[in-house]
């Protein structure tokens, strides 16, 4: 990290990841302050594992992650007001029975008091139109539903970066379409894990990542070509080996 300049949002030196004696990330190294970057690449890249490691819920085996300076895995509690994460499955990030719940918990976690709590979280509820969802069951709402009060939840910790997981993977188009609304309106640094170029092509930033190596990092008129064409490439191979990510 430059200590002479301002401390970017995202820095990563060097950073490397080794779970059961493989490798799965390798050296990783960027600097980023851009408002929304997005990580792209095949199943299997390495991707979401690199997207833990940012957020904080794994630490690297070697090498350095911080977010504005700070170690998300070594200060959990910093991170809490740093970064959020949306997974890809909401069934792997649900916890509670009730939307209010659901909601509160993170702002309890973070100092809030059960009253302070639940008047911030009702105050995101009726910020997206969902004030009666409060007592909701979460397992009568729909997996775009479900989304929703886990982007919910991590909007109500205000964080400077919020991480997305493959976001619209499983909605059909009208919820995937709306979901893309309420993240185009987020005053928060968004990093974006996908495999999919359409949903990025508007993004500051693309960094593609294959076998747990940064391949290309730019501009997505320059970075998306290149992916595409690789695979193309992949796709076109008689070895199916080769398509499994």
């Amino acid at each position: 990290m430059d200590r002479t300049g301002p401390t970017p949002l995202m820095s990563l030196s060097k950073a490397c990841l080794r779970v059961e004696d493989r490798d799965i990330l390798h050296n990783i190294t960027f600097n980023a302050d851009e408002r929304r970057i997005a990580v792209i690449g095949r199943n299997g890249s390495g991707k979401t594992t690199l997207a833990r490691l940012i957020a904080g819920l794994v630490a690297p085996t070697q090498g350095t992650a911080r977010i504005c300076g700070q170690d998300m895995a070594r200060d959990r509690r910093a991170a809490l007001g740093l970064v959020g994460i949306l997974f890809q499955n909401p069934d792997h990030q649900i916890i509670f029975p009730t939307v209010i719940e659901e909601v509160s918990f993170g702002l309890l976690q973070a100092g809030q008091s059960k009253a302070e709590a639940d008047r911030n979280a009702s105050a995101i509820l009726a910020q997206f139109g969902k004030g009666h969802w409060r007592d909701a069951a979460i397992h009568t709402l729909s997996q775009g539903q479900r989304q929703l009060v886990c982007l919910m939840s991590v909007i109500a910790m205000k964080p400077r970066l919020i991480i997305l997981d493959e976001p619209f993977a499983g909605l059909d188009i009208p919820t995937a379409r709306h979901l893309a609304r309420v993240l185009q309106g987020l005053e928060a640094h968004l990093l974006q894990i996908t495999h999919d170029p359409e949903t990025i092509r508007e993004y500051d930033r693309v960094i593609w990542v294959d076998q747990g190596r940064i391949m290309m990092d730019g501009a997505p008129a320059k970075v998306l070509p290149a992916y595409l064409e690789r695979m193309e490439q992949i796709g076109g191979m008689d070895d199916l080996a080769q398509l499994t990510g």
